[in-house]
């Protein structure tokens, strides 16, 4: 998995979002970590789960005596009275099989509080997973709105070595002043500065993509134009937002399976106030050869009780109690975590579409000031530094102009994290 990632990195000339979110969902440590952790807690509740079956134990042993002896019986002899002394083998093995009747729903609860914090971790490793994939969508869009950035700032580049051309041919000419050419040449290197500021910033935002993915691997890709659409919904009102958010998102799930598995915590250390009743069957061998043994057999009821352990249930049920409380609490605060959430969520996605636009009608204009610049510099009566700001308003209208086409991006996957949905 991962040499195919980094084989996909390596040869890919631009990666899209749907690559990039599905390594992720393949590669990510977090997640793998997840997983683990998912699956560890399934083992748990098999083990939990095990002294509510049968068990079934095989023993063998050997035992070699020396001291005085007599006989006992015609298989079994003993050590001890005034006999002569001798050494004596004892050969046993036994087949026990056993069977928890009823312990006051300790091991049961025990059993479904496992179960109930393995359905818990599960619910995490899905919230996991919705923070990779945020994760990837939020460095993905930082990434292409970086590279669209170089992008203008090599328009700005190119612009100022175009004017540069026509300042020096019109010094030359004897139109201009000597001055505008020197003004002309700074402006040119404070764009080829800004390009390689660009560029760099670019490179350095596909390291972090790289790290979101969660492979290592070289950054010598582009990432692709991506049409980000409207999440469905996503100009609902809050109330509707939060009962799906509620419903879906699995930190809520995680908690409320965690309450649960409290509560059955809580009965399994109750259940420890009673006695404990078992049932046993088995056959043992015993004699001093292996071929000489006699057996017998045996059935019977079991009961045992903890009548005092010097309040030691009292204050593990207290415990199991106050746990419970403390996830209650939890709870609620994710509550409101979550209603943050989407509110905020749904406010950026509003706000980013508004700015989106008025940044947009920012950007023609300016073009329409730099072409007109352009034309009053041409003929004479426009100046170096009309034509230099009206250049440097371009360039900061496209920046503003791709950074809110990111925000509202970025605030589209925030919104699709804070109802739940992948």
């Amino acid at each position: 998995m991962i040499a195919a990632a980094l084989a996909l990195l390596a040869a890919a000339q631009v990666i899209t979002l749907d690559q990039a979110v599905q390594t992720a969902r393949e590669q990510q440590p977090q997640l793998r970590q997840a997983r683990a952790n998912t699956a560890a807690a399934d083992a748990r509740s098999g083990q939990a789960l095990a002294p509510l079956l049968p068990q079934l134990s095989a023993t063998g042993g050997y035992q070699k005596f020396v001291g005085n002896t007599f006989q006992t019986s015609a298989t079994t002899p003993s050590l001890g009275g005034t006999g002569s002394v001798s050494s004596i083998n004892l050969f046993t093995d036994s087949l026990v099989l056993s069977q928890l009747i009823y312990d006051f729903g300790t091991s049961t609860s025990r059993w479904r509080a496992a179960k109930a914090q393995a359905e818990a971790q599960g619910a995490t490793e899905r919230a996991t997973a919705l923070q990779v994939d945020f994760n990837v969508r939020s460095a993905f869009f930082a990434a292409r709105a970086n590279r669209d950035l170089v992008k203008v700032a090599q328009d700005n580049l190119d612009n100022q070595l175009k004017h540069l051309q026509q300042t020096q041919g019109m010094v030359e000419a004897g139109t201009r002043a000597e001055i505008d050419l020197i003004q002309s040449r700074t402006d040119t290197a404070n764009a080829r500065v800004l390009l390689i500021n660009a560029q760099n910033t670019y490179q350095t935002s596909k390291v972090t993509l790289n790290a979101a993915m969660g492979v290592l691997g070289p950054t010598d890709y582009e990432v692709s134009d991506h049409q980000t659409l409207p999440v469905p919904g996503e100009d609902a009102t809050v109330d509707a937002l939060l009962e799906e958010a509620y419903k879906a998102r699995p930190e809520m799930k995680a908690l409320e399976d965690q309450v649960r598995a409290d509560q059955l915590t809580v009965r399994s250390f109750q259940g420890l106030y009673g006695p404990s009743l078992g049932l046993g069957a088995g056959v043992r061998q015993t004699g001093p050869a292996v071929d000489n043994l006699g057996w017998n057999a045996f059935v019977g009821v079991s009961l045992s009780w903890n009548i005092f352990q010097g309040g030691l249930t009292r204050s593990q049920v207290s415990e199991a109690e106050a746990n419970v409380m403390a996830t209650v609490a939890l709870l609620d605060l994710q509550k409101q975590q979550v209603r943050s959430d989407v509110d905020s969520a749904r406010l950026a996605v509003r706000a980013a579409k508004e700015s989106l636009g008025a940044t947009q009608e920012a950007l023609l204009n300016a073009r329409e000031r730099l072409r007109l610049a352009e034309e009053r510099y041409q003929v004479g009566v426009g100046s170096s530094i009309e034509l230099g700001d009206a250049q440097v308003a371009l360039t900061q209208a496209a920046a503003q102009a791709v950074q809110a086409d990111d925000q509202l991006a970025t605030a589209r996957a925030q919104l699709l994290r804070a109802v739940g949905r992948q």
